[in-house]
C-alpha cells in the first residue's frame, strides 16, 4: 500500500536563513476555533476524507487514494505520537482537518527536529481561509513541542497549499510535478504556550456550545416534525 507520509530524513542543504515570523495575513486572519482530535474522532475523520473526490484525494495525498487506503490511513493514525486538528461547522460536521506528523527524534546531535503538515478542506467550505488557519494552529503546536522545521509535501499543481506555505515564509523547492516546502520555526516562548492553552479552551467552549445548540434543535425537530 502506498505511503501517506512523505517526511524525508533531513532538510535540504539550503536552509531558510531566519526563523519564520507570523505573516501580516496570519495576524489579520479571522479567528476560527480549531479543536484537537482524538481516537474517538476516527469515524468523522474517515467520513471527511472519503467525501473528497478523486482530484482532491490526489492533491491531499500525492496520489489518487482509494477508499481502502483512506480507511487504512484513518485506522492507523497514531494520536499519541502525532497531532490531528479539526474545524467543525454549526452542525458539528468536520469540514477541515490537519495532520501534524512528528518525525522520529533526531539521532545526530544538532539535527533539526521536524514535523510534516497535511491538510484537507471540504469542497463546500473552501475560500474561507480554513487551510491557512489550520497551518497557523499547527505552527503554534509544533513550536511548543520544540520542532524547528516544518515540512510540507505537495504536488506542484497544488497552488493553494504552496501559497499557504510561501505566505508563511517557507522555502519551496520544486522538482517536476512535486514540491517540498520547509519552514523554519522560532522557539517556543510564554506567548506561544499561553496561546495554545487559550486556543484549546476557546475551541472546546465553542464545540460544547455547538453541541448544546444541536441537541436543542434535535429535540425541537422531534417535538415539532416538519412534513
Amino acid at each position: 500500500m502506498e505511503s501517506i507520509h512523505h517526511l524525508p530524513t533531513s532538510p535540504p542543504s539550503q536552509e531558510p536563513t531566519a526563523p519564520a515570523a507570523p505573516s501580516a495575513a496570519a495576524r489579520e486572519r479571522s479567528w476560527v476555533p480549531v479543536r484537537s482530535l482524538t481516537s474517538r474522532h476516527r469515524d468523522r475523520l474517515r467520513e471527511h476524507l472519503l467525501a473528497l473526490d478523486e482530484r482532491d484525494r490526489y492533491l491531499r495525498f500525492g496520489f489518487s487514494a482509494t477508499d481502502a487506503q483512506i480507511v487504512h490511513y484513518t485506522d492507523t493514525l497514531d494520536f499519541d505520537r502525532d497531532e490531528v486538528f479539526g474545524i467543525f461547522n454549526r452542525r458539528l460536521e468536520l469540514i477541515a482537518m490537519a495532520h501534524l506528523a512528528y518525525a522520529p527524534a533526531p539521532q545526530i546531535k544538532g539535527q533539526a527536529a521536524m514535523a510534516e503538515f497535511g491538510v484537507s478542506v471540504s469542497k463546500h467550505a473552501r475560500g474561507r481561509g480554513l487551510g491557512a488557519r489550520l497551518f497557523d494552529h499547527a505552527i503554534l503546536h509544533a513550536r511548543n513541542r520544540h520542532i524547528s522545521k516544518l515540512f510540507i509535501y505537495a504536488l506542484s499543481e497544488n497552488s493553494a497549499m504552496l501559497k499557504i506555505a510561501r505566505n508563511a515564509g517557507a522555502t519551496v523547492e520544486r522538482s517536476g510535478s512535486e514540491s517540498e516546502a520547509w519552514l523554519a520555526l522560532p522557539p517556543d516562548d510564554i506567548a506561544s504556550q499561553v496561546g495554545e492553552i487559550v486556543e484549546s479552551q476557546a475551541a472546546e467552549w465553542d464545540y460544547q456550545m455547538k453541541l448544546q445548540a444541536k441537541q436543542i434543535n434535535d429535540v425541537i425537530g422531534t417535538l415539532f416534525p416538519t412534513e
